[in-house]
């Protein structure tokens, strides 16, 4: 495979998405149908877990009610196998909680015609110096 010249406008379009379906409480469970039900994984403030069932479960877990988010940057690279790389950094806000900075990190893979995160990682920009 070949490396995907739209990467910019699938990385964009991708987090476009999975924020709009994310951030709408009514929307979120609609997020297991981005992910491969075994080989998606996902580390969520340094827990991982491997799987749809595992990732949505974890999702599903968070206690906020809403949250606001701004979207800083969104990085893409093109990667050897047709997928695309992400990387994302923002600020968002849950509930009444300060707005935190966060980073997030998607690896889309190529499914045919079109793609499935198989790798998330996420971390609010919290430094623990002690």
């Amino acid at each position: 495979m070949a490396l995907n010249p739209a990467y910019e406008a699938i990385g964009k379009g991708f987090v476009q998405q999975y924020y709009a379906l994310f951030d709408d409480p009514n929307e979120r469970s609609k997020l297991v149908n981005l992910y491969n039900t075994e080989t998606s994984f996902m580390t969520f403030e340094g827990i991982q877990l491997q799987g749809a069932l595992k990732i949505m479960e974890k999702l599903s877990a968070l206690t906020f009610q809403k949250i606001n988010r701004i979207i800083t940057s969104v990085d893409s690279q093109p990667m050897f196998d047709g997928g695309v790389l992400i990387n994302v950094l923002g600020r968002l806000k849950a509930d009444e909680d300060p707005p935190l900075s966060f980073s997030q990190t998607f690896i889309l893979k190529p499914l045919g015609s079109t793609y499935y995160c198989q790798h998330d990682i996420f971390r609010l920009g919290l430094h623990d110096t002690s």
